[in-house]
């Protein structure tokens, strides 16, 4: 069974947010995220194996428990914690994406250790034209905040997003 144009419209308008085109966007929106991730040590496991991530400051509590690092306790790997946060942000502001661009000046504020729960907000610090007359680009920072309200994570995403209304 093939479905026609129309059907595909429909289903498609269903699954993506209805207020996250190029046209939704202006530059100093912030969006502060509603969702929130809390991070376990499970995850932090599976993650760093996946990427073969394997230093002593995710893995070694007792090598941290002795002082022999820079904190107490492991630490949740940062590629971790940057993906998580960029999750966090996906729903509202890239459900009509085309594709990222690029992410830009990642940078690690504090850490993250197990337990903690991440929280998101992105603010527009640009929107442009694209060359495809179907969409247009726009860039966020991205900053991940935790339970206490530190930023852990700052990062800048450029997204080509869809526009509502082709020019």
């Amino acid at each position: 069974m093939k479905l026609s144009k129309d059907e595909l419209e429909k289903i498609y308008s269903n699954i993506t947010g209805k207020s996250n085109f190029f046209e939704d966007f202006e530059v100093g929106d912030v969006i502060e995220h509603s969702r929130g991730r809390t991070v376990t040590e499970m995850d932090n496991v599976m993650f760093t194996l996946l990427t073969m991530n394997t230093a002593s400051i995710h893995f070694n509590e007792d090598m941290m428990k002795k002082g022999k690092g820079l904190f107490p306790e492991r630490v949740v790997y940062g590629g971790l914690v940057t993906s998580i946060v960029v999750g966090l942000t996906s729903e509202d502001i890239s459900e009509n994406a085309i594709c990222d661009i690029g992410y830009y000046n990642a940078r690690h504020i504090n850490p993250v250790f197990h337990g903690d729960t991440l929280y998101a907000r992105s603010e527009v610090i640009e929107k442009r034209d694209s060359d495809r007359p179907d969409a247009g680009i726009v860039k966020f920072k991205i900053i991940g905040i935790n339970q206490k309200g530190e930023t852990v994570v700052e990062i800048e995403r450029e997204v080509l997003l869809r526009r509502r209304n082709p020019k």
